[in-house]
């Protein structure tokens, strides 16, 4: 079994836009540079790498750009409390996400809520329930 999940890169159609939601639009801090070709954000040992899909593509051996099937993977996030939930929910809207499924409970005693970003990779924002899905 590995130690652990290290990154996630995400196939982008433009990096500046995406850093832009990602930074400006969730507020999420970078170190990456101004002009770099990858854009890097850390998350308590989980990297989010945004590349552009061509490059991406290209690094994975695909057709360029690689196919996307919007909603066949998903990313999870686990938050405190469903205010925490519903202000990331606003802030991601807000900066041009698309809300997807509104808060609601959900079978495992928690809440949760869906977002798409501007190349279309699907969020999950969770809390409660016993820790992260």
């Amino acid at each position: 079994m590995p130690d652990a999940l290290t990154a996630v890169c995400l196939g982008v159609a433009d990096l500046g836009r995406s850093i832009r939601f990602y930074r400006d639009g969730l507020g999420w801090s970078t170190d990456s540079p101004p002009g770099a070709p990858i854009a890097f954000f850390d998350f308590a040992g989980t990297r989010l790498a945004l590349l552009p899909a061509e490059r991406l593509a290209d690094y994975l051996g695909l057709p360029a750009p690689p196919p996307q099937a919007a909603g066949a993977a998903y990313i999870s996030l686990h938050l405190a409390s469903p205010a925490e939930v519903v202000a990331l929910l606003a802030r991601a809207e807000s900066a041009g996400a698309t809300l997807l499924r509104p808060l609601a409970p959900t079978f495992w005693g928690g809440h949760y809520a869906t977002f798409s970003d501007p190349d279309g990779h699907v969020w999950e924002v969770a809390c409660g329930g016993g820790g992260a899905v």
